[in-house]
């Protein structure tokens, strides 16, 4: 749009590392607290953090496109968002705020890398220190990395975390049922034709991301046996009344358009995702599953929360609606997810899970 839980993981003990002076510091105005983190050549991964801080932790398995991921939550709010490359095995580290006053550090490893999440454990070894071991993870050609000093310790013990699932499944096989040819839902790609949205990194535009993302949802949901109308299924202009008659006239029984977010290009340091309803609580039911499932399958990306909005196309639609932004093609974590084949199908796969969980609750 234009500018306007995974499984449970435990730690082997092993010597404490020095980070050597490659490694960048974590801004001293955070208030995250997460203080330093090092991911070794073993494939280990040790935390520093405030003293007796609450972690959550996180594991999404991967496919032929997406490699498995950690993720883990500490209480605090990081200043500034940012990606570091990995190397090897480990694809890239991410550090970001994903709601208000929480920080998320995020392990996306490479395509085909095989992690049991019964072989994680992520164990608090003092009072302030964590560590995570990936047994499993092949080593050749991973170098070290972190940020902060993990040289300072104190006394204590800290008890293991439990990792939960994600909820969003990971192929179509996982999504929801429901009775089959029940329900009509309208998938509404913004914009599109002359009219492409959002231009955001390297050219990306926001039509095509959520064209793209639209086509699979609808065949996702045709698959559950849901009966799907689209406003556009090529790049070609529709105005907004003829998206809201389309709706309105099939009597749907639900109504969901897909939007890619934007602001300045100087910018990048905003992301995030945030779903819009108008005022019908049923559309706020709608809109939260939906938001839900796109923030699983988006790790490091802030949740902006799901809000009331006056968009025209679901102000005027009678049935429950949402619209979703699914990211900003000017944010410096979220472009390069919306530009990846792959994450698109991920988020077509949640948003088809939002929409049926909705649907299971329609009678």
């Amino acid at each position: 749009m234009r500018p306007v839980r995974p499984r449970p993981l435990a730690l082997a003990s092993l010597a404490l590392v020095q980070l050597s002076a490659l490694l960048l510091a974590l801004p001293a105005r955070a208030a995250s607290a997460l203080a330093a983190w090092s991911f070794n050549r073993e494939g280990v991964l040790e935390l520093r953090t405030a003293t007796g801080a609450r972690l959550e932790a996180f594991f999404e398995a991967g496919d032929r496109r997406q490699g498995p991921r950690v993720w883990i939550d500490f209480p605090g709010e990081l200043s500034r968002a940012r990606s570091l490359a990995g190397s090897g095995a480990l694809r890239e580290v991410r550090l970001g705020k994903p709601t208000p006053g929480t920080t998320r550090l995020v392990l996306e490893f490479q395509p085909g890398v095989d992690l049991d999440p019964g072989r994680l454990k992520l164990v608090g070894t003092a009072a302030d220190r964590w560590k995570l071991v990936f047994p499993d993870l092949p080593t050749r050609g991973l170098r070290a990395m972190g940020e902060g000093d993990l040289t300072a310790r104190s006394g204590g013990w800290s008890p293991g975390v439990r990792i939960t699932p994600t909820r969003t499944p990971i192929n179509a096989s996982g999504l929801p049922d429901v009775p089959r040819g029940r329900y009509r839902v309208v998938i509404d790609p913004g914009h599109g034709g002359p009219d492409p949205g959002a231009v955001g990194i390297g050219g990306l535009r926001e039509t095509d991301v959520v064209l793209d993302i639209s086509l699979q949802v609808a065949q996702l949901l045709e698959a559950k046996g849901v009966q799907v109308t689209m406003t556009r299924t090529a790049d070609v202009d529709v105005d907004l009344p003829p998206r809201v008659a389309i709706a309105n006239r099939i009597g749907a029984t639900a109504f969901v358009s897909i939007h890619a977010n934007a602001i300045s290009m100087s910018r990048p340091e905003v992301n995030g995702i945030e779903t819009f309803y108008f005022s019908d609580p049923r559309s706020a039911r709608l809109a939260s599953r939906i938001q839900q499932q796109v923030l699983n399958v988006s790790p490091g990306s802030p949740d902006r929360g799901v809000r009331r909005g006056r968009f025209f196309v679901i102000r005027r639609t009678t049935m429950p609606s949402a619209l979703v932004e699914t990211g900003f093609v000017t944010g410096e974590i979220d472009a390069p997810r919306l530009a990846n084949a792959g994450h698109r199908r991920r988020l077509a796969l949640a948003i088809a899970a939002g929409i049926l969980e909705y649907l299971q609750g329609v009678r």
